[in-house]
């Protein structure tokens, strides 16, 4: 039992995994601190000069419990959005170009699909002569619908 745990451990594609995520844990470290620290302060400064941040207070005043903070909602969205192109062109890129050159397509275009006619399926592939769903005969490949 120890031995398939090690196994699993060892194999390529967990590994590869495990190194993604620390890095991508890395980066969102990185990139959280850019949005505290460079971006917070500006969407704040947009509000005024005497201002606590972007948002309102909808209790009494000084109760952070009741301040709607859009600048922080703000930085989120940044944060997310600088998150996932630092991914996608630290990690994805890079993993699709290695996997071309093993002669692999990953995130490939998707399949084209044609409509049933029947049940209305969006998702039948081109090729299919019966729709998984309701089981009704689609026209031939080419034929038009």
């Amino acid at each position: 039992m120890i031995k398939g745990f090690k196994n699993f451990l060892m194999r390529g594609d967990v590994i590869i995994v495990a190194i993604g995520l620390i890095v991508a844990l890395a980066f969102s470290t990185l990139i959280k601190a850019f949005t505290d620290f460079v971006i917070n302060p500006i969407i704040t400064r947009l509000q005024g000069s005497n201002s606590v941040g972007l948002g309102w207070q909808l209790g009494d005043e000084g109760n952070a419990a009741t301040y709607l903070d859009l600048g922080a909602f703000i930085s989120a969205i940044v944060y997310f959005v600088i998150f996932m192109a630092v991914v996608y062109f630290v990690i994805v890129l890079p993993y699709k170009h290695v996997q071309a050159r093993r002669g692999l397509i990953v995130f490939g275009d998707p399949v084209p699909t044609k409509i049933c006619t029947a049940c209305l399926s969006d998702d039948i592939p081109r090729a299919a002569t019966r729709c998984r769903y309701c089981g009704s005969d689609q026209p031939a490949a080419g034929v038009p619908a």
